[in-house]
């Protein structure tokens, strides 16, 4: 399940969007400090940070700067701070977008589920890059190193994957032992 850590101080705010959120099928976590967002990130991570700038403890900027250098999850900034400086620094920092408050929570919504779009696009292609392999219902991908079969996952030991994307990198091929050794064990 998507995991979304909601940052922000204000219950008010927090509570209908972890709710909504919630509802589009999304596990959601809330801290309401900014310490208290850095220890659930690494504890149990996120797959997106929604993140108010104003918060006790730390500051977002913090927060963001914290997370930026330990990760590359996404991060929306919710804030009300408006001014353009406010939103260039915010995007400097890292954030991948910027709302102003007051707004509506069926936008972010609809931004959340675009941004998870994308990265799944970005990361289909990636795949795809780097070298997927499809033959009838077996899949293999080497960058998640999994192995499906009738989109069941395959459980192998990371020589049996690496022998496997091997082989089949080179069908129809016959290759000695000592080759093998080579070309899997090096």
């Amino acid at each position: 399940m998507t995991r979304i850590l909601v940052v922000e101080d204000e219950v008010s705010f927090s509570d209908p969007l972890s709710y909504l959120l919630s509802k589009e099928g999304y596990d959601v976590e809330v801290a309401e400090t900014g310490p208290d967002a850095i220890t659930a990130f690494d504890s149990d991570g996120a797959d997106l940070v929604l993140l108010d700038l104003m918060l006790p403890g730390m500051s977002g900027t913090e927060v963001c700067k914290k997370l930026r250098a330990e990760s590359s999850v996404p991060i929306i900034m919710m804030t009300a701070r408006v001014e353009e400086i406010d939103r260039l620094l915010g995007l400097e920092l890292g954030a991948d977008d910027y709302l102003a408050k007051p707004f509506s929570m069926l936008e972010l919504v609809a931004r959340v589920k675009a941004l998870f779009r994308r990265q799944e696009a970005m990361s289909r292609n990636l795949r795809m890059d780097a070298g997927v392999l499809s033959f009838n219902d077996l899949t293999i991908d080497p960058i998640a190193r999994e192995v499906h079969l009738h989109q069941q996952p395959v459980e192998l030991t990371p020589r049996e994957f690496d022998l496997l994307y091997f082989f089949a990198r080179h069908p129809g091929q016959v290759f000695s032992r000592l080759s093998l050794l080579n070309q899997v064990w090096g």
